[in-house]
């Protein structure tokens, strides 16, 4: 399947563009900038640079590890990208002496495939300090504004793509058909991410990676776990062991309707009271981050004393979201907290992760929720805490 590669340069609005580029019927995953190298992804055909905190004008800031000149790909960059953008093909990049955020009017070429059938004045929404101060040679600006005038730019060949501002967001009235001009228009793909072929395809791989192993799942009662669930159970059956482990920290008889809704889904679920070790353990902790590894490390615990019983299980199936990676941090993003089932797992695990849902956002666990035939009772249950309540 063909796919688009969101370069993270630790910008807030990454996730948007991934989401957003998946909403339009697009597969896309998101790399870190040094761990992508376009040769080794040939179902790639298409890259998008997303914004940052850092400047390019500092040494040492964030770049990618491949030449953008010779990959011979359509690339659109947005804000830190559009400037690194103009840096790597030869223009420059200049400090700006306050930093823009909130809405802005441009000015646009709608003869630029990017901005095709739009209107020349747009409302967007600017959030940077740096500016693109040359265009590299042959280089040609597409937008402006008052105070900007290299708002976007494409390259001669138009190939190269790049925007000041922030496309995937709400407060670009015209950013969804950026987006798309971009992947239609300009990438020449076709649409064809559905949650029907990720079922088929997780299946599958779930079957080939298992095996005849044993799997425990985490429950929570919550959607990601639950749709998780039913994914798995159906790929390999009675081999799936779902456990609600009760911390302490649920709502008032939750446990007793999670595993009675379970049972109407044909699932039997285990229920282990484990309140007082949970409580215990975080006595007297006052810190977040020590709490969030606490509850993690203690889950794991429990899980693999559950694994033995059944007759010894190799994988502990969690219900892993893709919003749950990015503010657990990386090495270009900064830890806004790490989840107990991320950032707080103990470093020794006897149980090895199943996370089929990893790479998907919230809205496509529901749309999964549905194709696997879960009503809304399940899949538009509001969202609860849990562990953070501790």
């Amino acid at each position: 399947m063909k796919s688009i590669a969101v370069i993270d340069f630790g910008g807030q609005y990454t996730h948007l563009i991934a989401n957003g580029v998946r909403n339009l019927g697009i597969y896309c995953e998101i790399y870190q900038p040094d761990r992508f190298d376009p040769s080794r992804h040939p179902d790639v055909v298409g890259l998008i640079f997303s914004g940052g905190p850092h400047s390019i004008t500092e040494p040492g800031h964030p770049t990618v590890r491949f030449d953008p000149t010779t990959a011979g790909l359509p690339i659109l960059g947005l804000c830190y990208g559009h400037q690194l953008l103009a840096q790597l093909f030869g223009g420059r990049v200049s400090a700006g002496k306050t930093r823009e955020f909130g809405p802005a009017t441009i000015e646009c070429r709608p003869s630029s495939r990017l901005f095709q059938g739009l209107p020349e004045r747009q409302r967007v929404w600017m959030s940077h300090g740096d500016h693109v101060d040359t265009l590299p040679p042959g280089f040609l600006v597409t937008a402006s504004s008052d105070d900007l005038p290299v708002a976007a730019f494409e390259s001669p060949d138009g190939r190269c793509f790049g925007v000041q501002f922030h496309p995937e967001v709400t407060n670009t009235a015209r950013g969804k058909e950026m987006l798309s001009n971009f992947l239609f228009r300009i990438a020449k793909l076709e649409p064809d991410w559905t949650m029907e072929k990720f079922v088929e395809r997780s299946i599958a791989d779930i079957r080939e990676r298992v095996g005849d192993a044993r799997v425990v799942a985490g429950v929570s009662g919550g959607v990601d776990s639950t749709v998780c669930t039913v994914l798995v159970h159906r790929a390999i059956g009675s081999r799936l062991h779902p456990i609600l482990v009760d911390h302490g920290l649920m709502r008032q008889g939750e446990a007793e309707y999670v595993v009675e809704a379970m049972a109407r889904l044909g699932v039997e679920l285990t229920l282990v009271n484990a309140q007082d070790r949970f409580l215990d353990r975080l006595k007297g902790v006052t810190d977040p981050e020590k709490k969030r590894k606490i509850i993690g490390e203690e889950f794991i615990r429990v899980f693999e004393e559950e694994a033995r019983k059944v007759g010894g299980a190799d994988y502990i199936l969690q219900g892993t979201i893709y919003p749950d990676v990015i503010e657990s941090g990386s090495r270009i993003r900064r830890v806004i907290k790490s989840h107990h089932n991320v950032g707080g797992l103990p470093d020794r695990m006897n149980l090895k992760l199943l996370e089929p849902v990893r790479e998907l956002f919230k809205d496509e666990v529901r749309l999964l929720g549905q194709e696997l035939g879960l009503t809304s009772e399940f899949i538009g249950r509001h969202p609860f805490p849990g562990p953070g309540l501790g």
